[in-house]
């Protein structure tokens, strides 16, 4: 059984950091009580990719954090990653559950009732949903209203995140939305004190009711 906490998940960006500032605001966060770690590297070789994870997977297992590798199946494998997670233009959700294996975490992104109800008939064990804000983390952003996040939360029986330009001072937009939890990037990677950001937006999500109890799919 893959049990997990997506209460609070934590999406990386190393693009304006050195590799040694990277590691120690990947560290600071998770001391701060980051509950899912997510690696996303767009524009690394296989190489380079695998490298990076190996790094932050031996940092994320000293706080018992999952480790789950965007898009890429085979450094998930490489570095034998908790999961993987994959997007609209990814491999479909069944040929990653394929590969992964059934004692392996696979996320995937939806943005409307039907691809969250395909996304879970092929094997996803959550969903991330949005963006809820425009974001600086990608050039192109389409913007999910809470109704549809809504609408995705009681369409499907597994942990749904909301994702997107989120942190501790606009989240009261999903108070009473059933998410499993936040998904944020900038607002700990970009924080001058990351684990203090984490801690920040990990409370205000628990003052609104927004962080469940772990998740077993």
């Amino acid at each position: 059984m893959r049990t997990f906490d997506s209460s609070l998940y934590f999406i990386t960006d190393s693009t304006i950091y050195d590799e040694e500032e990277f590691l120690i605001r990947v560290e600071q966060a998770l001391r701060g009580g980051v509950t899912l770690l997510q690696l996303r590297e767009k524009n690394r070789t296989t190489r380079e990719y695998i490298e990076l994870a190996e790094k932050v997977h031996s940092i994320s297992k000293k706080y018992g954090v999952p480790l789950i590798i965007d898009d890429r199946v085979d450094v998930a494998l490489a570095v034998d990653a908790e999961g993987v997670h994959v997007g609209a233009s990814d491999m479909p959700v069944a040929t990653a559950r394929k590969l992964m294996g059934e004692d392996k975490i696979v996320g995937a992104t939806a943005k409307t009732v039907p691809w969250a109800i395909e996304a879970y008939e092929q094997g996803a064990d959550y969903l991330g949903v949005g963006a809820i804000y425009p974001t600086t983390t990608k050039v192109k952003t389409v913007l999910t209203s809470t109704d549809t996040l809504c609408d995705i939360c009681r369409a499907v029986p597994i942990p749904v995140n909301a994702i997107g330009g989120l942190n501790k001072d606009n989240i009261d937009i999903l108070e009473g939305i059933p998410i499993a939890g936040i998904c944020a990037v900038s607002a700990m990677m970009k924080a001058d004190d990351p684990m203090q950001a984490a801690m920040e937006l990990k409370n205000r999500a628990q003052e609104l009711g927004l962080c469940k109890k772990e998740r077993e799919s």
